[in-house]
Parts: structure tokens; sequence; C-alpha cells
């Protein structure tokens, strides 16, 4: 294939040996450059993959000059081998964990009493978010917020409790041999990114950069004296902050070029995107391919449904299950399984474990945080599920899910569609339309903030061939 000219000039700042930062907007084929990096070098490099599927597929398209792992696959060769033992231990129970590193009975902050249990759950995820960062110790902020708890004062109190205990599990982790706490995947490649490792390759080639966890980028960003670093990835695509992902890209000291001309699509989409890439402030936009047919209009029989939330993609598969379809839920039903499980048990009088509704005594008081409670109001649209169909009917539709290769339908929220393509795909009505502020001038060319803008875009981009905007068509009443 001839490579276009944008193509060629990465080609040519690659071969110079400079730093680059790629942009790669949806579709342009950025896996394909950098399979063409790597084949114009006979240097022996590393493709640094954002899962092990990627990875996997990827050995199949560079040359054998290249490794293609996940950093988790670095970091186990390097150190993880060492805990198999651990990491093959049976599973124990995260209140175990917690009365043996100290948190033996419960607390009360404020009007809410946080149990042993709860107190556990919140340990073991300050563990998690530590692992995430670049930090090189546990301090109180990677100690989550509970529900209930939002309160500086009260998270500060929190912390206070959950942090000797943080410190203890940190100590029992770095034991290969045995310990309390169940060691993950995350905790050998913390344990590896804080022994400042050095990858022996004369290039990086670093995929997904837009969403990598700050653990990664600075084991990374670390390899610049002795390797030449390439990053590609979408700054419009990174949609995962909330989870401690980070855009690399932005403040990466390197050439900076672009992929625009997106072989997904034709030019009626490119538009469409271009309009959230506008209002997410992106620094590129995109191109269609002429002779790649794509509508834009009503779908009766869409190949996928993309929603914002998980409450959301729940409700469309009750709906479309009720028309008799076959459907399949993208990452399986297990998150939806578990909170119907949580507010089945409050609606029956029990308090239930999980951190989402943990602090809550009874489904009333989860109702009332949902409706009346600022920091709660995310909640309405699972309150509204369960009081609408009950936890019942909720359990039993995700019991009659599919695998995705035996359904006639694909939910799926647009996080988890990312990466993804289908050829028609209805965007569901739960995106969040902007409050009109009558109190100030209407600013039609900035409707709703850059979080939002960048996750409309991912779903708006995931069709090949016909995209009905459904839940997103009021952009077009702003222009």
């Amino acid at each position: 294939m001839k490579p276009t000219d944008e193509q060629t000039a990465a080609l040519d700042a690659f071969r110079a040996g400079d730093h680059l930062t790629l942009q790669a907007g949806a579709g342009t084929g950025k896996t394909t450059l950098l399979a063409m990096l790597a084949r114009s070098v006979p240097h022996r490099g590393y493709y640094l993959a954002y899962n092990r599927a990627i990875a996997r597929e990827a050995t199949t398209r560079f040359p054998r000059t290249v490794q293609c792992k996940t950093a988790h696959a670095l970091a186990y060769a390097a150190v993880g081998h060492r805990y198999t033992s651990r990491l093959h231990a049976p599973r124990r129970p995260a209140w175990q964990t917690g009365q043996a590193l100290g948190l033996t009975k419960a607390i009360r902050i404020g009007e809410r009493d946080i149990s042993q249990r709860a107190l556990s759950n919140a340990l073991l995820r300050t563990i998690t978010h530590f692992c995430h960062t670049a930090d090189e110790a546990i301090t109180r902020h990677h100690v989550p917020k509970l529900r209930g708890l939002e309160d500086a004062g009260m998270h500060r109190e929190l912390a206070t409790h959950i942090l000797p205990a943080a410190h203890r599990a940190w100590t029992d982790l770095q034991n290969p041999a045995d310990g309390h706490v169940r060691f993950e995947h995350d905790h050998y490649l913390k344990i590896w990114a804080l022994d400042q490792p050095k990858i022996e390759a004369e290039y990086l080639l670093l995929d997904e950069a837009q969403d990598t966890n700050p653990v990664v980028e600075e084991v990374f960003l670390a390899q610049r004296d002795h390797a030449q670093l390439v990053m590609v990835g979408d700054s419009a695509q990174a949609i995962y902050q909330w989870r401690g992902a980070k855009d690399v890209m932005a403040g990466f000291n390197g050439t900076r070029l672009t992929l625009t001309q997106s072989f997904r699509f034709g030019p009626h989409l490119a538009e469409e995107a271009n309009r959230w890439l506008h209002l997410a402030d992106a620094p590129i936009r995109l191109t269609g391919t002429p002779t790649v047919p794509t509508e834009i209009g009503p779908i009766t029989s869409p190949d996928a449904v993309l929603c914002r939330t998980n409450v959301g993609a729940m409700a469309n598969v009750m709906q479309h299950l009720n028309t008799g379809q076959q459907v399949a839920l993208t990452g399986g039903g297990d998150s939806l399984y578990t909170l119907a499980r949580a507010a089945g048990d409050l609606k029956e009088g029990r308090r239930t474990h999980h951190p989402e509704l943990t602090l809550f005594p009874s489904w009333g008081d989860v109702q009332d945080y949902a409706a009346h409670d600022p920091a709660g109001r995310d909640l309405q649209p699972l309150v509204n599920l369960v009081d609408t169909h009950g936890p019942g009917a909720i359990l039993a539709a995700v019991a009659r899910l599919v695998p995705e290769p035996n359904a006639q339908v694909t939910i799926s929220t647009a996080h988890k569609a990312k990466g993804r393509e289908w050829p028609r795909v209805l965007i569901a009505d739960d995106f969040p339309r902007p409050k009109e502020d009558h109190n100030e001038a209407a600013t039609p060319t900035d409707p709703i903030d850059d979080a939002e803008a960048r996750l409309a875009y991912v779903a708006v981009t995931r069709a090949r061939r016909h995209l009905d905007l459904g839940g997103l068509a009021w952009i077009h009443a702003t222009r």
C-alpha cells in the first residue's frame, strides 16, 4: 500500500530518530502505521499494547524485530514471576484481609456507620488506586471517597483510619511466598515500576497513549535517554481519567504529527465526528474516505446500541429482550448483576457490601440520597430502573444474555465500545442534553464539557456504514 502524505511524514521523522507523538483519529490506521515504522528500520523495538488481546493480534502485523507486549507482560517477566504462587492463591474475602491487617471493628463518621467489611473494601481499593499512580508511597488521596462521606473532613477521618492498614498491606504484598492480601497483576506492575526498570530496546511504540496509567507513563518516559520513543493515540478519545488514566501525549516533548484520514467511514460521518472534536477542543479534524458510503439517519435494526451509562445499557437490554431478540452486552453483565443484587438486599431490609451502596441501611435511604443530595444524582437512573422493573427482572434479563457472536444486537456503553466498530450503530437516549441557562446568553458553540464531547466522539465514530444519532441528535439544534 502506498503511504499517504501523513504516513510518509511519520516515516521520515521516525527514520531520522525523532521522538514522536502521533495524534491518530478514529479509523485512521494507527496500528498499520506503527507496523510501517517498524519495517522501515532494522532496529529492535517494543510495541506496548493497551491489553493482551491487542498485543496478540499485533504479533501478526509487526516484523520479528518487534516484540508486542503489554506493560504487565514486561513486568511479569522481570519481577511478577516471583509471585506466581500468590497470584494463584485461593480467593480470600475482603473482610478477612482487613481483619488480618488491623481493621477489626466498625467505626462511625458523622451520621454514617461504616462496617468492618466496608472498611476492608475501602482498604483494598486504596491499594488499587496507589498501584495506578506514579507515587512512591500511599497517602490520603489514594483512599477512595465513599458515598455519603464526600465531605473533605469526613474523608480525612476515613483516611486516618485506613492508611495504617494500607501501609501494612503494601508491606504484606512484597513477600513473594505468602501474605494476607490477595496478589493481583497490578501489584507486580507497581513493584516493577518502583524499581525504575530499563527496557532494552532501540525504540518503544506506545499505543493508546491517551489512556495510559501514570505508573506506565513513568516507566515509558524513563527510557528516553537510551531509546527512541513513539506514542500514538487520540487525545479526543481520552475517556478514562475517572479511572486514573492520563493523556501523556499533551506534555510529551517530541515531534508532533497527525493522522486525519479515516478509512473506517465516509465524509458525512467525518463531518459529524468533527462537530464533537470541535466541542472537545481537540487538536485534529477528520477526513472521511469518499469511496466508503456512510449514512446518517434512523435505523430500525442496529448491530449495536451505544449507551452513556451501565444503567442505560441495562434498560436497553431489557427493551430489546422484550422484542424477542438475542441480545449481547459488551463486557458481560457481572457489574449490573451485582448492583441489582445489592439493590435487592436493601429493598428486603439487608445491608449490602457493594462499594456504591455499602453505607446505606435501606433502599429508601438510597432513593432519598439520589433525589436530594447533589453528590448522589448519578444514582438516580439506577433507582429509576430498580423501582420500575424490580431487582428480580434485572437479574433475569442478565441471565438471558448471549455471547456477541450469537447476538442479533449488541448493547454497550460508549466506554466499552472504544476500539470497536460495527456496520450499523444507534446512539441510546441516555446521553445528557446540555441544560439551558436562562440567566446567561446561550453558548451554542460550547454546549457540553470536554469529557462529554470526547465520549460522544468515541460513540459516533464506531459506525462504518450507518449511524443513528439518537440521543445525540440535539447537536444539530445548536448550529
